[in-house]
């Protein structure tokens, strides 16, 4: 089965304020047209790409993208944009999205094509979370509320026969969106998952917020703990049958140790030893997890919180792949995350170095915070 994609990117949008084609922005050096167009490249979903855009930006737009996406001329309005790129997809299902809607993820992108190989058309939408209203002249008229409202977004996938349909009987009507055309024509149109952080960048404010700080950060971290007799042995608060521990001031968990620079590392705030030094008696023996909370309220209180961690053991014994699942949930609950967020994983260094001779574990980790 083929996947079309069209990338909705020939409106004005002067509502941001920006003199020019929003999507043209850029933020760290990449333009939003860039960061939206990447997740669907990034998601192995799609097979066929069309940008359509208006002709006074073509040019600059062209610049921009692979040489295997097309680029359509749009037209006066999202509706004959549409239909105009319409005209140049070839896949069974063809997904139309908002290029101001970078934030889209794989899985959302998924749904939709699922919903819309068993239904023939479905779009992406979250439950309303607010009440809504009618309002004339800034005054309420009525309230709707929010039971069985949802928030539409994009993208909208299709069957692509049947959409092509319908815009052929829009004519030149103008709709809100292409879920709108094919349900006037088609059918029934079905809701596939969406999600929150799916926004679409509109206002002036939106590029504000955008650019006051960094939606997230990445740090790295890394320890390494001498391995001794008549200690225990502590990975991600989870105790390991050995006949060898970590020596260390506190527990010596070398794997929360390393996560927890690699958090600290993400917001330039120094290291463990900086705040939990050796030399203070407070530390001695301390649980390595709750240290990891101490570290969990400094990045709060800078406004972000951990969004993934990934990590490494390295060490030739005792063999740990049995123990990662425990060992991720329990650090995963520490940090407040679904253990889908919290990659461990092991190796050894097959004899080589004072790892391999047994002599000690080592872990490097790396973490992303976004903020809150």
């Amino acid at each position: 089965m083929k996947t079309s994609l069209i990338l909705a990117c020939a409106g004005k949008g002067e509502r941001a304020e920006q003199n020019k084609n929003k999507l043209l922005v850029k933020v760290g050096g990449v333009t939003y047209l860039e960061r939206t167009l990447s997740v669907f490249i990034r998601s192995g979903l799609v097979d066929e790409y069309v940008v359509v855009c208006a002709e006074r930006d073509e040019a600059e737009i062209r610049s921009l993208l692979p040489p295997f996406v097309k680029t359509v001329t749009g037209g006066e309005t999202r509706t004959r944009s549409v239909k105009n790129a319409l005209k140049s997809v070839t896949g069974e299902v063809v997904l139309i999205h908002d290029g101001a809607r970078p934030f889209v993820s794989a899985e959302t992108i998924k749904n939709c094509i699922d919903c819309a190989l068993k239904y023939g058309g479905a779009v992406a939408a979250v439950p309303s979370r607010d009440t809504v209203c009618r309002a004339e002249n800034g005054v309420i008229s009525s309230y709707v509320g929010k039971s069985g409202l949802y928030s539409v977004q994009t993208p909208q996938a299709f069957n692509t026969q049947l959409i092509k349909k319908a815009y052929d009987l829009a004519g030149d009507c103008v709709y809100n969106d292409d879920g709108e055309v094919f349900s006037e024509f088609i059918g029934e149109v079905h809701i596939a998952d969406g999600n929150a952080d799916n926004l679409k960048i509109t206002y002036k404010e939106d590029f504000e917020k955008l650019n006051a700080a960094p939606l997230c950060r990445v740090g790295v971290g890394f320890d390494c703990h001498r391995l001794a007799e008549n200690r225990k042995l502590v990975l991600g608060g989870v105790e390991i049958p050995h006949d060898k521990g970590l020596l260390g001031h506190s527990d010596a968990d070398v794997l929360t140790h390393a996560v927890m620079d690699a958090l600290l590392s993400a917001l330039a705030m120094r290291d463990i030893g900086y705040h939990f030094p050796d030399t203070d008696t407070a530390y001695k023996d301390a649980d390595s997890l709750k240290l990891l909370g101490a570290v969990m309220e400094k990045i709060k209180s800078k406004g972000y919180k951990p969004y993934n961690v990934s990590a490494v053991i390295m060490a030739d014994k005792p063999k740990l792949s049995g123990y990662i699942p425990r060992i991720t949930e329990k650090l995963a609950a520490a940090l407040g995350l679904s253990p889908d967020r919290v990659g461990i994983g092991a190796t050894t260094l097959e004899g080589l170095g004072f790892i391999g001779r047994e002599e000690g574990i080592c872990v490097r980790a790396a973490a992303t915070v976004i903020k809150i």
